[in-house]
């Protein structure tokens, strides 16, 4: 198993992208810490335990500080330390600059972004005392070519590269590898809410001809959080068929 022992925090664990990782973490060997706004996420927990796998779930929203650091704070209380972050949790509110409203622009940016770095800078000094940690967040691959209608998913998308390169180089000495995953159109409850000739455009830009399930991406994540990827940071891994960019 390739997580054996390892604790790994996967926010928007829930369902999509980050059910697929928890659940491919688990049976790699890792405990499980789920963190979502879903109430869904007890049941996955629950499954995952009833499975003979080691998980639990912690309901916060990862724009909240005080709830990430009480959440970080109870991981360590039960398991003793946090190897891996799976930076997760996203959420979409498309519009056209002209009509983006400040609520749609705030909302998108306090998850994406400021929830990226409220996790991190809650668990990095766990893993400094350490000297061992692994943290991989989500971008896109719209960070790369832009997309209409996304202003604010694609600044929080951007910056989330840019954040990784710095954090990359500043925690690096301290054992801690810090990378991110740029996804293309992958098939969950947010891609199938799409206006379907949304999808069909963007069916015709994926060379290999087919949308990406979470499990593409989970496996993306397994690797950089993985020892195979001891050597590996300040990348962005691009998982999207090989999609115009």
């Amino acid at each position: 198993m390739r997580l054996k022992d390892k604790v790994a925090i996967v926010t928007g664990g829930a369902g999509g992208i980050g059910l697929a990782t928890a659940q491919r973490f688990a049976r790699e060997g890792a405990k499980v810490a789920i963190w979502d706004l879903s109430e869904k996420g007890d049941g996955v927990a629950a499954a995952l335990t009833k499975a003979g796998f080691t998980a639990h779930f912690s309901k916060i929203s990862v724009a909240d500080k005080a709830q990430v650091e009480k959440a970080t704070q109870e991981v360590v209380k039960k398991y003793g330390r946090i190897d891996i972050l799976i930076n997760n949790a996203g959420i979409t509110k498309d519009r056209t600059l002209l009509k983006m409203s400040q609520e749609e622009w705030d909302d998108v940016i306090s998850i994406n972004l400021t929830g990226v770095f409220n996790c991190t800078q809650a668990v990095a000094p766990v893993m400094k005392g350490q000297n061992y940690g692994r943290i991989v967040s989500a971008s896109s691959n719209v960070a790369i070519r832009g997309n209409y209608g996304q202003t604010n998913y694609v600044a929080t998308k951007s910056a989330v590269i840019g954040m990784t390169k710095v954090w990359a180089m500043e925690l690096g000495r301290f054992g801690i590898t810090v990378n991110c995953i740029a996804p293309g159109f992958i098939q969950t409850a947010m891609t199938d809410a799409m206006p379907e000739e949304v999808r069909k455009q963007s069916l015709a830009h994926i060379p290999i001809g087919k949308w990406g399930v979470p499990d593409d991406i989970a496996n993306g994540y397994l690797y950089l959080a993985s020892d195979e990827a001891s050597f590996v940071s300040g990348i962005c891994l691009t998982i999207d068929g090989g999609a115009a960019r």
